[in-house]
C-alpha cells in the first residue's frame, strides 16, 4: 500500500476541476437547485479518478525504460545519452521522464515529455557537456504515466544509479587524428608546411636515378663502382616531445566553463597522439611545487592509454608554480634534446621576468615552447563602444593588459625563446601548428 501511495501523483487537470466545482458549491448557496447538480459531478470527478487509476494500475508492468550511457564522458565536448521506452500498456499514454543528472550540472529541470501508443518503443537521446574531469554518477530515472483522463500519473522509478568517467577529451583526439593526416588541415586552423631541404640522418648509397637531388652524390662511391651513386638520407625520428603542464593558480581561470588547466589537458592528449603518429616519442609531467605527473617520452603502442590515465587524474592546487624546480627537474631526468611545450600563463612582464632566467636556462639545452592565452573576455569588452568615462576608464585598462600580452611575446623572441600566444579554444590547432612547423624546420 505504501509503495502505492509513493507511486501515485495526482495531475494538475484534476485540481482543477476540483477547484472548479468549489466555485459551482459557493454559487450553490445562492441558488439551492445547483446543489444537488454540484454532487453529481463531484462524484462524478472522484469516479473519473478511480477509473484514471484503474487504467494505470491494473498493468504491473506498465512502462520499461532504459538509460544507456558511453563509457566515459569527452571533457568540453557534446556527449549523447540515450534513453529507450517502451510501452506496455493496452491503451494511449502520455509519458513524462525525469533523469537524475550528475550534481556537477545542477540541472533540476530536465524533463522529456512524449506519447507512446500501444506497444510502441521509442528512443530519445539528449546532449550533455561535461566541464569538469572525473566522476559523473546519475541517480534513478523517473517515468510518470497518465492516461488520456489526465487525472493521476502513475511514477515507475528505474534504479538506473550509474558512473562514469569524464576523462580529457577523445573526442577533439579522434578529430584531429583524422585531419592531421588529410588534406582537409585549412577547414580547421591547420597549416600544411613545406619542408626545406633535408636531415642529415644517413640511410644509404644507392644507384642514381633521374630526379635524384644532384647534391647528394656521392663521388667516392661513383669512382669506386663507375657508375652514379647517391647518398639517401631519412627524416630524424623518434624524437622526444614533451608536454609540460603548470598546474598551479595561474591555471585555474575558467573561459566557456572551462579551466585554462583542462584546455592545456585536452591539447596534450592530441598532440601527444600526432607525435605518436609522426614516429617521435611522446611525454609529459606537471608542475606546480614540485615535478609530477611524470610519463616518460617513449614510443610504443600503451603509451596513449598511459598519458590519458595520467592526464584523467591529474590534481589541481593554487599554490604559486616554482619554476626553479622545474629547472632541476628537466635538467636532471631529460638527458636528450627534446621538445618541450610549456603550457602556462602569463598576466604581466613582471610576471614573465621573474621566471625568466628558468626558462632561458631550460631553453640552453631543449627546444622550448612556452604557450600562454589572451584573454578572450577581455578582448570582446573591447569591442564594445564606452559610453561614460568610467567605461573608458576600464577599456584603457583592458587595452593595457592585451597589449602586455605582446609584450611578453617580444619579451621571449628577444631570448630565443619560442612561444605561443593564443585564445583557449583555439589552443590545440594552434599548437599543432607549431609542433608541425617545428618538424617542419628542423628546429628540433
Amino acid at each position: 500500500m505504501k509503495k502505492f501511495i509513493k507511486s501515485l501523483y495526482l495531475q494538475k487537470r484534476f485540481f482543477t476541476v476540483l477547484f472548479s466545482l468549489t466555485v459551482v458549491f459557493v454559487f450553490s448557496y445562492f441558488f439551492e437547485n445547483l446543489f444537488g447538480l454540484c454532487k453529481f459531478l463531484l462524484l462524478l470527478c472522484f469516479a473519473f479518478l478511480l477509473f484514471d487509476i484503474l487504467l494505470l494500475y491494473r498493468n504491473k508492468v506498465g512502462i520499461q525504460a532504459s538509460r544507456i550511457l558511453p563509457e566515459k564522458l569527452s571533457n568540453g565536448d557534446d556527449n549523447d545519452i540515450e534513453i529507450q521506452l517502451i510501452n506496455r500498456f493496452q491503451i494511449k499514454t502520455s509519458v513524462k521522464i525525469i533523469d537524475e543528472l550528475p550534481v556537477q550540472w545542477q540541472r533540476r529541470d530536465f524533463e522529456i515529455n512524449t506519447i507512446l501508443k500501444p506497444s510502441e518503443e521509442k528512443k530519445f537521446t539528449y546532449t550533455v557537456h561535461p566541464t569538469e574531469r572525473g566522476e559523473y554518477h546519475f541517480g534513478n530515472l523517473n517515468v510518470f504515466s497518465s492516461s488520456i483522463l489526465g487525472f493521476a500519473a502513475r511514477r515507475q522509478q528505474f534504479a538506473a544509479e550509474q558512473m562514469v568517467p569524464n576523462y580529457p577529451s577523445f573526442l577533439q583526439l579522434k578529430k584531429y587524428d583524422f585531419i592531421a593526416f588529410t588534406n582537409r588541415l585549412k577547414r580547421f586552423g591547420l597549416k600544411k608546411i613545406r619542408r626545406i631541404g633535408h636531415t642529415m640522418e644517413f640511410e644509404q648509397i644507392k644507384e642514381y636515378v633521374p630526379g635524384d637531388d644532384v647534391r647528394n652524390i656521392n663521388w667516392k662511391a661513383t669512382a669506386k663502382r663507375n657508375e652514379l651513386m647517391v647518398n639517401q638520407f631519412q627524416d630524424e625520428k623518434s624524437q622526444p616531445v614533451y608536454s609540460v603542464i603548470d598546474k598551479g593558480r595561474v591555471m585555474k581561470m575558467p573561459f566557456n566553463k572551462l579551466s585554462l588547466l583542462d584546455y592545456a589537458i585536452n591539447a596534450t592528449l592530441v598532440i601527444s597522439n600526432i607525435a605518436l603518429k609522426k614516429h617521435d616519442k611522446a611525454g609529459m609531467f606537471t608542475f606546480s611545487r614540485k615535478v609530477e605527473d611524470r610519463v616518460v617520452a617513449q614510443r610504443r603502442n600503451a603509451q596513449m592509454n598511459l598519458l590519458l590515465e595520467t592526464l584523467y587524474n591529474i590534481k589541481t592546487d593554487f599554490s604559486e608554480s616554482d619554476f626553479s624546480r622545474l629547472y632541476i627537474d628537466v635538467k636532471h631526468y631529460i638527458k636528450q634534446r627534446s621538445l618541450l611545450l610549456l603550457y602556462t600563463n602569463f598576466e604581466t612582464l613582471d610576471a614573465l621576468h621573474r621566471q625568466l632566467p628558468y626558462l632561458q636556462a631550460i631553453a640552453k639545452t631543449h627546444l622550448l615552447v612556452v604557450i600562454f592565452f589572451e584573454n578572450t573576455e577581455l578582448k570582446a569588452y573591447l569591442n564594445k563602444s564606452a559610453e561614460t568615462t568610467h567605461q573608458i576608464f576600464e577599456k584603457t585598462i583592458a587595452e593595457k593588459f592585451v597589449f602586455e600580452k605582446k609584450l611578453i611575446v617580444n619579451e621571449l623572441q628577444k631570448y630565443g625563446i619560442q612561444s605561443i600566444l593564443t585564445a583557449p579554444e583555439d589552443l590545440t590547432v594552434n599548437t599543432i601548428n607549431k609542433y608541425l612547423e617545428i618538424k617542419a624546420r628542423g628546429l628540433l
